[in-house]
């Protein structure tokens, strides 16, 4: 493993991270971008799916207006964060709060894909997932997940260097 990390550091995207003048806070700034986009608009549908907000509106057409502008965001917090990691991969991979992130950001996909799963099984007239238990604890999970993502990725930040 070690090997390969080496590699990914000794690799034009790991230099380019670690070693150009704008590099790393060009991609730290990309990566928070994409942690508003997905997140921030992610949090909106948990909200939606523990009953706080949108209560007007059914979780099913909440849940696809919202998703493919998360999933962008996701998409650019995944690239960001794996050419971040390219810059310092040996040391980030032996971070305790980067173990925790990967591990978290894993629970946080079951989580979501299991949602994704039961909305698929939802009839479309339902009006509201209000009375549902398992969604409510779904989106209570998503929410604590990424809290804990952001605040070890925050924590790498503080520990890594």
């Amino acid at each position: 493993m070690l090997e390969i990390l080496e590699w990914l550091e000794a690799s034009a995207l790991g230099a380019i991270t670690r070693e150009s003048l704008y590099g790393f806070p060009v991609l730290v700034g990309i990566h928070i971008l994409g942690l508003i986009f997905s997140v921030g608009i992610l949090f909106w549908v948990d909200l939606r799916m523990i009953g706080v907000c949108l209560k007007g509106y059914p979780l099913i057409d909440v849940y696809r207006a919202l998703s493919k502008w998360f999933v962008f965001g996701f998409s650019v917090m995944l690239l960001s964060g794996f050419a971040l990691f390219a810059g310092f991969a040996t040391s980030a991979y032996e971070n305790t709060f980067f173990r925790i992130k990967i591990l978290v950001i894993i629970l946080a996909g079951i989580n979501a894909i299991a949602f994704h799963f039961l909305v698929r099984r939802m009839p479309a007239e339902a009006a509201s997932a209000d009375s549902m238990l398992s969604v409510r604890l779904m989106g209570i999970a998503s929410i604590s997940f990424w809290a804990v993502v952001i605040l070890c990725g925050r924590m790498i930040s503080y520990t890594l260097f």
